[in-house]
């Protein structure tokens, strides 16, 4: 398989048809909408089986879809042990909070807060929402051009015309389209992704003849991961896996907008269901073939080391080794392919994101106080212009997000996973909370949020006590190390976090709704509700 660089006529034109019948989809179903219902939630009647699909599309990310095959190659399997959750996502989601959600047929979620929570908490939860949305897709946009350049084997200077491409692109077909074009280029970008990492799979098993890639053994380049560890320090276990990854998907779908949009725009809750089973379904899927592409990479690069570059390493650079083989080791024509999935996936969490962002700025801001325009039409107009401005932040955000010092990527990524949670709790306590005051969901929430930060960032809390305070990092169970910033290539150091990302979300959820619930019960006991 001799080494190639870059893209050919071919791939570009690949690539080039990809955006152009994306923006065309976007015109076709924007010529006849005639209300905001049509726009955000498609007058309520879509088919089920392209709303599972979108769902998936938009919450499996380019960081996802990039950073999969790197964790299987560089760390190990145990992240396929997710899909043990899956049918425990689908029962919870499907006939406990899909229910209680199409009951109440709404243009933005957080309108289900204000009648029991207060004003209040439902521009907590908006805007909650809107921070979370904004960040994550300003990271991803940033890490999918920064991946694309490795791709298309040209300069890191290019980065800044690569996102104007891509968020052009999104931005342009989602404001003229609505919800509809977001599902149908949805659907496509999933064939392309599929077809992508199907590609890699190919080639590889060509190269070895056969299937004689495939792990029969744990692989010396991976880490311990057991079933589970009393030590919260442990990376992943298989425990810690299984219980984030139900906690992420049914806090997702109950508390974000991006998935609660897709319930109303189904006919009821049997299509609302039948939409989260084929999410969970193409979901499981398309997480399979990512690790057999990353199964294929160790053992390809493994099998030709001389094909790493000499500062890179099989275990330390592993998610770097994706691209790289995009970049140098695809025929013609296929490379274009995947650089077209890479646009694709990148593309699907911002048109999501951004239609998403623009319901809940007209229904919970500009509707709600009062500055809903005169006509449907000056309302279908405005979305559209919104649409366009919420693009040109995250355009703009992304082209400089690498300028930022220090350690963007972990950071941001634990600052997005913040939101997930509070975001859930409140709609647990709106919908499921019979004796719910607002002053005792304001405890749990902070309280909440506070303990996801601690945990987020307990590497940055012991560093600061040692340096503050002389306190040894050992007492904590970690210590201090020196990295090198991939994107400043400055030197500085941090303490290891003593508890692990997977632990975040599970116990943040448990502070948060154990102290609300308390907080509400001692609430009613000094300030009774008076009877009507």
């Amino acid at each position: 398989m001799p080494p190639q660089a870059g893209l050919t006529v071919i791939d570009w034109a690949i690539i080039c048809i990809y955006a152009v019948s994306t923006i065309g989809l976007g015109w076709w179903f924007g010529r006849k909408q005639e209300s905001t219902k049509e726009y955000f939630v498609g007058s309520g009647n879509m088919n089920p089986i392209l709303i599972g699909v979108s769902l998936f599309a938009t919450l499996l990310s380019t960081i996802t879809y990039l950073s999969l095959p790197g964790e299987i190659l560089g760390k190990g399997p145990v992240l396929l042990t997710n899909m043990i959750a899956l049918p425990f996502v689908f029962l919870v989601v499907g006939y406990v909070l899909i229910p209680v959600y199409m009951r109440q047929r709404v243009t933005s979620a957080y309108e289900l807060l204000e009648e029991k929570l207060g004003l209040s908490l439902r521009l907590l939860g908006a805007v909650l929402f809107l921070l979370m949305r904004l960040v994550w897709m300003t990271l991803l946009v940033y890490l999918a051009s920064k991946a694309m350049t490795v791709m298309m084997n040209v300069d890191e200077k290019w980065i800044p015309l690569i996102v104007l491409v891509t968020g052009a692109v999104s931005v342009i077909y989602t404001s003229l389209g609505g919800l509809k074009a977001v599902v149908i280029t949805d659907l496509m970008q999933t064939i392309l992704l599929f077809s992508g990492a199907l590609m890699i799979v190919v080639m590889v098993t060509i190269d070895f003849s056969g299937f004689g890639w495939f792990p029969t053994t744990w692989h010396a380049n991976w880490d311990h991961q057991p079933i589970f560890d009393f030590d919260p320090q442990t990376r992943v276990t298989m425990v810690g896996t299984v219980l984030s990854v139900f906690i992420w998907y049914v806090c997702t779908a109950g508390g974000d907008q991006v998935s609660v949009q897709r319930f109303m725009s189904t006919r009821d809750a049997k299509s609302a269901r039948k939409a989260v089973a084929t999410q969970m379904i193409v979901g499981a899927s398309v997480t399979l073939l990512l690790a057999l592409v990353g199964f294929a990479l160790l053992a390809f690069f493994e099998a030709h080391p001389d094909f790493i570059p000499i500062q890179m390493d099989l275990k330390d650079n592993a998610d770097d080794l994706f691209p790289l083989f995009i970049a140098f080791h695809l025929p013609m024509g296929v490379s274009g392919l995947v650089v077209a999935a890479m646009f694709a996936a990148a593309m699907s969490s911002i048109d999501s994101g951004v239609n998403s962002i623009t319901a809940v700025v007209m229904t919970d801001l500009l509707d709600r106080f009062g500055l809903k325009p005169k006509s449907e039409k000056h309302h279908i107009l405005i979305a559209r212009l919104l649409a366009l401005g919420i693009g040109a932040t995250i355009v703009i955000g992304s082209m400089y997000i690498g300028n930022i010092e220090g350690n963007i990527t972990k950071v941001t990524s634990k600052v997005v996973n913040l939101f997930v949670t509070p975001l859930f709790s409140l709609f647990f306590f709106a919908l499921f909370v019979k004796s719910v005051r607002p002053a005792g969901v304001w405890v749990g929430m902070i309280l909440g949020m506070t303990t996801a930060l601690l945990l987020a960032f307990s590497g940055v809390v012991v560093f600061f006590l040692h340096e503050k305070f002389g306190i040894d990092p050992a007492t904590f169970g970690t210590d201090i190390i020196t990295k090198i910033d991939p994107l400043t290539n400055k030197e500085y150091r941090l303490a290891n976090d003593p508890i692990s990302f997977q632990w975040i979300g599970p116990v943040a959820l448990a502070v948060n709704i154990a102290s609300g619930l308390i907080a509400c019960k001692i609430v009613n006991i000094f300030s009774p509700r008076k009877e009507n």
